[in-house]
């Protein structure tokens, strides 16, 4: 498939998210449409990178359905400048369209535990011209204490309750966004921190299917 009609369908994609609400600001639009998706994805999936669906990656991982990382990354809100924690980082790709939101002035650090994965997702960061991303292999359950305070945190594996480093390690006025639930189904939870308190809701209704978080 050539890199034109990749293109076309890449915009067709973020039509189809825009018009079922789940891409809600311009710059998840922004990113929906620079990062090139089939850069984190086996090479024998390429022609069905602008699916709605998520796809094997090895390891018994996935990539994510692009409607659910939309959802996430609305309710995460993260914004130009901010500094940002992903768990769970995969091939990259959710890493990527967060870099290309916080922007050349913010950051956005990915912690990996299976090592294959980290390796690969170092790669396609730098494929998609990433600079202002960062990877670490690691247990993202224990956050990443060494660049803390986070304004954002992204959990992008299943958990039945959000790690409390992570809490810990978000900022004043930081939220976490991460699916919350049993092994089977979760539904996404919203974290905010006010006056070093945490409130947590569900905002959204539905349930989503995530793998789950690895500890060492």
């Amino acid at each position: 498939m050539s890199s034109k009609d990749l293109e076309n369908k890449r915009i067709q994609l973020v039509h189809y998210l825009k018009k079922s609400d789940a891409i809600n600001s311009a710059l998840i639009e922004k990113a929906f449409l620079k990062v090139k998706r089939e850069l984190f994805m086996p090479s024998n999936l390429i022609e069905y990178a602008y699916s709605d669906n998520a796809f094997p990656i090895g390891f018994n991982q996935t990539i994510s359905q692009p409607y659910t990382i939309a959802v996430m990354l609305g309710l995460l809100n993260a914004r130009e400048g901010m500094k940002v924690l992903e768990v769970g980082s995969g091939s990259g790709y959710v890493c990527a369209l967060l870099s290309e939101i916080v922007g050349p002035k913010g950051k956005v650090y990915g912690i990996e535990l299976v090592e294959g994965l980290f390796e690969q997702a170092k790669e396609n960061l730098k494929l998609q011209g990433c600079n202002n991303a960062e990877l670490f292999f690691g247990d993202g359950t224990k956050g990443l204490s060494e660049r803390m305070p986070f304004e954002r945190i992204l959990v992008s594996a299943a958990c039945g309750f959000v790690p409390e480093p992570l809490i810990e390690q978000l900022s004043e006025g930081g939220r976490i966004v991460a699916p919350v639930g049993d092994h089977w189904s979760q539904q996404l939870q919203l974290a905010e921190k006010t006056e070093g308190k945490i409130s947590k809701s569900f905002p959204l209704p539905g349930y989503f299917v995530f793998v789950p978080l690895k500890r060492t």
